[in-house]
């Protein structure tokens, strides 16, 4: 019988996993540039206290891009200040953690559109372009005015 288990360390100060796992990074990030390859590690999945969070979060810092999906609780996608490293969080309907990844990708998979829906949206694009729009006093060749 196969049983998950995740490490929570919380009494701990320090495991000493960070600095090993700063270099798993640091490893992942130059197979992507070199192989175009991305790795995902589950933070969960490995013995760190709360302050090795914190020294983790510390040291990779905020970068530029941010990204939320509302979908079955919400999802926090925080680029960090070494593009390419992400720090993603997954939430339940409490706010509760209940997944932590550092992705290291161009761009984590899960904020890519699948075909499907893709296909989806193109469906519904012409549909509505053909529809006709409600009268608002404006039409699609209007320019959008500044607000």
């Amino acid at each position: 019988m196969d049983t998950d288990i995740i490490f929570t360390t919380e009494q701990q100060k320090t495991t000493g996993n960070v600095l090993p796992l700063l270099h798993e990074i640091r490893h992942a990030l130059d197979t992507l540039v070199d192989e175009k390859i991305p790795t995902i590690i589950d933070l969960r999945r490995i013995p760190l206290s709360a302050d090795d969070e914190e020294k983790l979060e510390a040291f990779l810092g905020t970068g530029e891009v941010r990204a939320e999906i509302s979908a079955l609780g919400p999802t926090v996608l925080q680029e960090t200040q070494y593009s390419g490293v992400w720090i993603e969080t997954h939430y339940n309907e409490h706010d509760e953690v209940m997944g932590k990844f550092i992705t290291i990708a161009t761009v984590p998979h899960i904020l890519l559109a699948q075909g499907s829906d893709i296909e989806a949206g193109l469906t519904r694009l012409t549909h509505n372009l053909n529809t006709p729009l409600p009268s608002t006093g404006s039409s699609p060749d209007d320019p959008v005015e500044q607000r």
